[in-house]
């Protein structure tokens, strides 16, 4: 295996054990609601600047409609 193709490869059944295991052993379980919801929050805010920019991305340009008439 090529060393560049070593990040390609995802962890199977026992590697989420064990990257599980180190979670808890590393940050404790008081410490793991905490980063969860901070994750949870990301993700909503990742979302939702996603939707604003597909929404702005649909909305025709001002200046756009005006230009296209008047060259016609």
């Amino acid at each position: 295996m090529e060393p560049s193709s070593l990040f390609l490869v995802i962890p199977g059944g026992w590697e989420w054990i064990v990257i599980i295991l180190a979670i808890l052993l590393l940050f404790g379980g008081r410490k793991i609601p905490e980063l969860m919801k901070g994750l949870g929050q990301g993700m909503r805010e990742f979302k939702k600047a996603r939707n604003e920019a597909s929404e702005d991305k649909k909305k025709p340009v001002e200046g756009e409609d005006n230009s296209e008439k008047e060259k016609s």
